[in-house]
């Protein structure tokens, strides 16, 4: 295996690296939370398209160029050079700390490409950056070379997306340069099912402010449907009137910190609380779908301390015959922080959908996509079969909506 030190270059071909092939970052993190990127830039250095930003909430670039699967201490990155288009020159990754400590701490750390190239580092190469530019893939004269770099920045992820161009979610954008596409990290989707963000704990014990979970759907093309019969726990309803729009009710099934599980929903006058346990409400129930505000639910993220897990589910009461019809779309928002956007585009005729799961990690706020799709077996409802699959003992009983 080639060895390579700082600032040394090479072409692939002779390296023995030919498309596609892997290159592993591992980080000796020393306690540390290290986030991995690797960033698509043009000519000119910049990240003039963000879909070839390969992090932790985007883990391909489109044709899979770029493919990120992340380990306990290292992240493997599947490169194939010839699915990148001729406006991506250079693939730059780097490493960015989240949260305390800098890169005088890291431990024994490399970058290898292909199992033929590897380029040590270590904290003795930094002083106290917070970021790094590990290596780089680049293109010249039409030939793809490696490039050690071992750089470190001040500033963090924040630092390297200013050096590429790119500005950072909740971070003033810059006055625009002319037929250039900033980057903005300023919406977090989560493509796929067991996607994750975290955020972590606000300093001096603080909350994370109003939560705000919105579900939204196409107000327009509606198909009237019967009046379907839904369950809720431990509650029983009266009976309800035909709507004629898309009906989607928007819910969440909860767990306290000392363990009692609860129910928060339309169907039953279920609405919770924002001031009092269980910190969770829901708004008015849209039964027309004419709303452009659809769904909302707020938690109480002041309180987030006092909440273990939250899962947000929505149902298709009435009017359409499959979340395909719906074009359904549930962002969470809160204070000082990027949206977070989950698509619900899947699941067939399956009427219930478990959307993502709110957990509170040590303090910390962990929201994870689960895209997973329920419709009545038998006896069970939906509600009953998604509380099984997720555990919250709830006790369920028929019921419609008033």
């Amino acid at each position: 295996m080639n060895v390579f030190s700082r600032g040394q270059k090479g072409k692939l071909a002779d390296l023995g690296c030919n498309s596609p092939f892997s290159v592993e970052l591992e980080l000796g993190a020393a306690g540390m939370s290290i986030d991995v990127s690797c960033f698509g830039v043009d000519a000119a250095d910049k990240l003039s398209d963000e879909r070839y930003m390969v992090f932790f909430n985007q883990l391909a670039s489109p044709g899979d160029a770029v493919k990120l699967d992340l380990g306990a201490g290292n992240a493997r990155f599947s490169v194939n050079l010839a699915a990148l288009p001729d406006s991506i020159c250079k693939l730059v990754f780097v490493a960015a700390i989240d949260g305390n400590g800098t890169m005088r701490s890291l431990g024994p750390s490399s970058m290898t490409l292909a199992d033929a190239v590897r380029f040590p580092i270590s904290g003795a190469d930094f002083q106290d950056e917070t970021a790094v530019i590990i290596g780089e893939l680049y293109r010249k004269d039409g030939v793809w070379r490696f490039g050690a770099v071992g750089q470190g920045f001040n500033g963090g992820l924040s630092a390297l997306l200013k050096h590429f161009g790119g500005t950072e979610a909740g971070a003033p954008a810059a006055a625009p340069v002319a037929e250039q596409k900033k980057v903005s990290l300023s919406k977090v989707t989560l493509e796929k099912r067991g996607d994750k963000v975290s955020l972590d704990k606000r300093a001096g014990g603080a909350g994370f402010g109003r939560i705000l979970v919105n579900l939204n759907w196409n107000q327009s093309g509606a198909v009237a449907a019967p009046v379907k019969t839904g369950f809720m726990a431990k509650l029983t309803g009266a009976s309800s009137s035909a709507s004629n729009g898309i009906d989607l009710d928007l819910g969440c099934m909860y767990e306290m910190a000392d363990g009692r599980p609860g129910l928060v929903q339309a169907l039953g006058n279920a609405w919770g609380a924002f001031d009092r346990p269980p910190y969770i409400k829901l708004a008015a129930d849209d039964r027309t779908g004419q709303s452009s505000d659809g769904e909302n639910l707020e938690i109480n993220g002041e309180h987030f301390g006092e909440i273990k897990r939250a899962l947000i589910f929505a149902y298709i009461y009435e009017g359409a015959p499959n979340w395909g019809a719906t074009d359904g779309v549930v962002t969470i928002k809160m204070p000082d922080q990027a949206p977070i956007e989950v698509r619900l585009d899947q699941g067939g005729n399956q009427m219930m959908c478990a959307i993502a799961l709110i957990e509170n990690r040590s303090g910390s706020l962990q929201v994870t996509k689960l895209a997973e799709y329920f419709s009545q077996q038998g006896k069970e409802s939906a509600h009953e079969l998604m509380d099984r699959r997720f555990g919250f003992g709830l006790r369920w009983t028929t019921g419609r909506k008033d």
